[in-house]
């Protein structure tokens, strides 16, 4: 049977209609594709990223899995939740920040590359400043230390959250840490190596008895078999013998008269130059006093930065002439100091 044109339109319009609804209906398949990660995966992957230069200091990040450092916080504007900047460490990671002050300890998400002065080890956020408790504003002391916290931990600093407060450091701990922050240069990437905790003997040390004092006691149960004595012929007496005639005393020889002790030859001077281009940083002080002692024992001056003296030897017309200044300030026992350019 054949329909009518005017209802063979209609049967049409009705089959158009239905494709357009589930041409609508099916979903996009490149929907989502560029979505962002979340989860453990927003954690990775982890970028090191290229050596940097800031005033003639050079940063080189490292996946360093102990690194472990003191130096001083500031506060970043650009970040957000408790995250911080750090310029060696990879991004993401995570570091344990612990205040010279108090103690306290937080743990922080490093997400962004700085802070981008020497001077300076990390920036936080205001967040982390809260959670530490350091006065706003201020430029503060402390430790930073990588660590790598379980996943719940994670997830909270991902999400905005908070991690669990740390155990507050020892003072015993924080003046080691303290000692290290005042000897070290502030304008050199800082040491990573961890403090050493000082030597305390342990209870067995003190009460040990040395072996050859132990003296062992026979047993009660066990009767001992008595011992034989032997009678010893006595032996026969011998007849003195003559007495030697005696040798006429010769007569004392003269005794030389030591030589002069040999000085050791002296140093030759270090080639500074009134306008040398290159100065050998000894140590930065927190107090002048103790700065001002050890440039007279070296031969340097002493300069103010901020709060912190600064020792310096030279200057010098380059590198190869302050090579000697440099071993002497390592010979005093300055092993952080380094050539660089003079200011």
């Amino acid at each position: 049977m054949r329909l009518p044109v005017k209802h063979r339109l209609a049967w049409a319009g009705l089959l158009l209609a239905g494709t357009a609804e589930i041409a609508m209906a099916r979903p996009d398949d490149t929907a989502g594709t560029t979505s962002v990660p979340s989860g453990p995966a927003a954690d990775y992957p982890v970028t090191v990223g290229e050596p940097f230069t800031i005033n003639s200091s050079t940063w080189t990040p490292a996946n360093q899995l102990n690194y472990d450092a003191v130096g001083y916080a500031t506060v970043g504007a650009s970040l957000v939740g408790v995250s911080g900047a750090h310029k060696t460490l990879p991004l993401p990671s995570y570091a344990e920040v612990t205040s010279l002050e108090t103690g306290h300890t937080i743990l922080v998400r490093l997400v962004e590359r700085g802070p981008m002065v020497n001077e300076t080890l990390i920036s936080l956020s205001d967040a982390a400043v809260r959670q530490l408790g350091l006065p706003a504003g201020t430029r503060s002391a402390v430790r930073v230390r990588r660590v790598n916290p379980p996943e719940v931990e994670r997830a909270a600093l991902r999400t905005g959250g908070t991690a669990p407060v740390r155990m507050d450091t020892p003072e015993s701990l924080l003046k080691v840490l303290r000692r290290k922050l005042a000897e070290q240069s502030p304008l050199m990437p800082p040491p990573s190596t961890p403090p050493q905790m000082p030597a305390i003997p342990s209870a067995g040390a003190l009460t040990a008895v040395p072996p050859s004092k132990v003296v062992d006691k026979p047993k009660a149960s066990e009767p001992k078999a008595p011992t034989p004595k032997v009678v010893e012929a006595e032996p026969a007496k011998k007849l003195p013998a003559a007495p030697l005639p005696k040798k006429p005393a010769a007569p004392p020889a003269s005794v030389p008269p030591a030589p002069a002790a040999l000085k050791p030859p002296k140093a030759p001077p270090l080639a500074r130059t009134t306008n040398g281009s290159h100065v050998v940083q000894v140590a930065a002080f927190s107090t002048a006093e103790r700065a001002r002692k050890v440039a007279a024992q070296l031969g340097g001056q002493v300069s103010a930065t901020g709060k912190l003296w600064r020792v310096r030897l030279g200057p010098f017309a380059g590198i190869k002439d302050a090579s000697p200044a440099l071993d002497k300030a390592k010979a005093a026992g300055y092993r952080d100091a380094r050539i660089q350019r003079a200011d």
